[in-house]
């Protein structure tokens, strides 16, 4: 997994008075939570948006007022209208303590069933997974190398040793689908022959 750095500074007051305060002068309320207590804070807009705004999950060193701390991203709060960052929380991490965290998925190889003449369908872009941060990768890779027309990969077909997936078993992340077109010209040739046959029949 990925680490950045960033610094913050506490927040003296906690409100929406306050968060609109600080959000006018280019900086993001945020909150920590997973030690001793919850650490009220706000960060920079623009390194915050150059980071985490990506799929990719970053293990964080995060400074604030001088004190380090480790850290994930648990959420972001996006405005409905102008998609800004409103809020943002993160989940502290202490060595050995296993996090949940939603890693993105890297589909690989040639998929024999697309070259085939079916259609690639992707059901899901992440998988939520629970493991300790230094063992996390960057992302979870499934291999399509060997997927014809009518195969998926599920889930529970995506193993590794390093962390647990949480995600239902049975959730299909990717399938191929044979394709529309040629089904229909299927049928429409079946029908063709068939109605053919009758005329035959009929005339004799």
């Amino acid at each position: 997994m990925k680490t950045v750095s960033l610094s913050g500074s506490l927040r003296e007051s906690v409100g929406k008075k306050d968060a609109k305060k600080h959000r006018r002068e280019g900086n993001i309320p945020c909150v920590l939570y997973g030690g001793k207590e919850q650490i009220h804070f706000t960060l920079p807009v623009l390194p915050f948006e150059k980071t985490f705004f990506s799929p990719e999950v970053y293990l964080i060193n995060l400074t604030i007022d001088g004190v380090e701390h480790q850290a994930i991203l648990q959420d972001v709060q996006y405005h409905p209208v102008s998609d800004s960052v409103l809020h943002a929380d993160f989940i502290e991490v202490f060595p050995g303590r296993k996090v949940t965290v939603s890693l993105p998925i890297l589909f690989e190889g040639n998929v024999p069933g697309v070259m085939a003449g079916g259609r690639l369908i992707k059901k899901m872009r992440k998988i939520t997974v629970k493991g300790v941060p230094a063992e996390l990768p960057e992302f979870v890779t499934v291999d399509m190398s060997k997927m014809k027309i009518g195969d998926n990969i599920k889930v529970k077909d995506v193993t590794n040793d390093k962390f647990t997936m949480l995600d239902n078993p049975n959730a299909v992340l990717v399938l191929v689908k044979a394709a529309r077109g040629a089904g229909e010209l299927e049928l429409e040739e079946e029908g063709e022959e068939g109605a053919e046959e009758e005329t035959e029949a009929a005339t004799e």
